[in-house]
């Protein structure tokens, strides 16, 4: 003697209720999969940038020459 029992009414929502639930989990690696696919075509944008901006000086900056300092008795 079956303590419960499962109405069609109760099998059509717990099918429903799985099937939302694959879709979500699917849903969910794409969305996944695309966000890593554009965060590193960002970082490979953002490399070619730092390369592409790297600046070299015109020519090496000549050292300070110290002046003598003047000693004045007065």
């Amino acid at each position: 003697m079956p303590i419960a029992r499962i109405t069609g009414q109760g099998l059509v929502a717990i099918a429903l209720s799985v099937a939302l639930l694959w879709t979500c989990l699917i849903g969910e690696r794409l969305i996944v999969r695309h966000a890593s696919a554009r965060q590193a075509q960002l970082m490979r944008e953002l490399h070619q940038l730092q390369r592409s901006r790297h600046t070299e000086p015109v020519s090496i900056p000549t050292p300070a020459v110290p002046r003598p300092t003047h000693i004045t008795v007065g």
